[in-house]
C-alpha cells in the first residue's frame, strides 16, 4: 500500500494550497539529494515528497485522489483530467542519459519542469546567470585569512601593504568543474583551478587594533562552477610600544617633569602620536597626577573623532646637587617642620 500523501506531506486533509505549498518547500529543503549528497534514504524520501505535492497541488487530482485513494489513478475521470502516468511529476526520474536532465547527484539525474520550478528555485535559491539554466554545483569560494603586523604609528596613520597570494584561479578551460567532454581536464588535471602568485595592494586603515579584519573582497578562493570568489580577510596585529600604552581608542604616556616643575609650576612638552604639544602643569603636581589632552588619541577606526592622550606626570629629582642646592633644602625643610 502506498503511503498517504497527506501524511507524507504531514498535514491534515483540510489543509489549504497554501499549507501544502509550505510544507513542500520545508520538507523539499530539508531532503533534497542536493543537501543530502548519497544519502539514499533522503533520495527515496525527496522522490515521495514530490510525488505527493504533484497530486495535493494540482485541484483535479487532489479530488480524485480524495475520492479514490490509492487508486486515483485509474478512475475514468482520471483520464478526461489528462494526467501523468504513474510514476511521473513535476521531477522526471531517469537515467543518466535523460534528455532532461539537469544537474545529477549520487547517479540519479534531476530535471526541473512545470510548476515546481519557481517552488525549488525558491527553496534552493541556486539560479545561473543563463535563461533556464540551474546547477546544483555552483558554489561560493571559500574565505582566506592572512595575518598582517603593524607598527602603533601605522596604525595611526593608516597603512597599506603589499601581499604576494598564493591562489588557484579558476580553470578557464573547463570552467571550474576539472572535465571537459566527459573528460578529465588536461588544463587542470581535474582540479578545477590553476596555481597563481598574485601581488595585491592593500589599505589598512586608520585606528585599527589587534584582532581587527579588513575585508578585501573577491580575493579569496574562487567559486565552483563559475560562482563568486570568496574574500580576503587581513588579520591585524599592533605591535607594542616602547612609549605609548593603548586602551582602545585611548592612549597612555609617562611625562618626565623636574621637582621645581612640578612645585612651582610650569610648561613641559609632549610626545603625540603627530607632533608636540605644550602641556601647562600646575603648581604642586603631584608625581602619577594625570592630565587628558582630548582628541589625542587614537582615531576611531571607520571615522568620527579620535580617543584622548593621557600624560601621566613622573617627578624627576634633581642629582649632583651642590652645597647651594643643599642649603636651599635644608632651609626648606626647617621652614616646613616649625610651622
Amino acid at each position: 500500500m502506498s503511503a498517504d500523501y497527506y501524511q507524507v506531506l504531514s498535514v491534515p486533509r483540510s489543509a489549504t494550497d497554501k499549507d501544502i505549498k509550505a510544507a513542500f518547500r520545508r520538507l523539499a529543503r530539508k531532503y533534497h539529494p542536493d543537501v543530502n549528497p548519497g544519502d539514499k534514504t533522503a533520495e527515496a524520501k525527496f522522490k515521495e515528497i514530490n510525488e505527493a505535492y504533484e497530486v495535493l497541488s494540482d485541484s483535479e487530482k487532489r479530488r480524485l485522489y480524495d475520492t479514490y485513494g490509492e487508486n486515483w489513478r485509474h478512475a475514468d475521470q482520471f483520464s478526461k483530467a489528462g494526467a501523468s502516468g504513474p510514476g511521473q511529476g513535476p521531477f522526471q526520474w531517469s537515467a543518466r542519459t535523460g534528455p532532461r536532465a539537469d544537474f545529477e547527484q549520487g547517479g540519479v539525474t534531476f530535471g526541473f519542469g512545470g510548476m515546481m520550478d519557481d517552488v525549488l528555485e525558491e527553496v534552493l535559491g541556486r539560479r545561473s546567470g543563463r535563461t533556464g539554466a540551474r546547477t546544483a554545483r555552483t558554489r561560493r569560494g571559500s574565505d582566506v585569512e592572512q595575518p598582517v603586523e603593524v607598527t602603533l604609528e601605522e596604525a595611526y596613520a593608516g597603512t597599506t601593504r603589499v601581499l604576494e597570494l598564493s591562489r588557484g584561479d579558476v580553470c578557464a578551460t573547463c570552467g571550474g568543474s576539472g572535465v571537459l567532454y566527459g573528460a578529465v581536464c588536461a588544463a587542470c588535471r581535474g582540479s578545477g583551478t590553476l596555481p597563481r602568485v598574485r601581488r595585491l595592494e592593500v589599505k589598512i586603515p586608520q585606528g585599527v587594533t589587534d584582532g581587527s579584519r579588513v575585508r578585501v573582497r573577491g580575493e579569496g578562493n574562487p567559486g565552483v562552477m563559475r560562482g563568486a570568489p570568496g574574500d580576503l580577510y587581513l588579520v591585524v596585529t599592533v605591535r607594542p610600544h616602547e612609549r605609548f600604552q593603548r586602551k582602545g581608542d585611548d592612549l597612555y604616556v609617562d611625562i618626565p617633569v623636574s621637582l621645581d616643575d612640578a612645585v612651582l609650576g610650569g610648561e613641559v612638552e609632549v610626545r603625540t602620536l603627530k607632533g608636540r604639544v605644550a602641556l601647562n602643569v600646575p603648581p604642586e603636581t603631584q608625581n602619577g597626577q594625570s592630565f587628558r589632552l582630548a582628541g589625542q588619541g587614537m582615531p576611531h577606526l571607520g571615522g568620527g573623532g579620535s580617543g584622548d592622550l593621557f600624560a601621566r606626570v613622573q617627578v624627576v629629582l634633581p642629582r649632583g646637587l651642590s652645597d647651594r642646592d643643599r642649603e636651599i633644602f635644608q632651609e626648606l625643610r626647617r621652614l616646613r617642620s616649625g610651622r
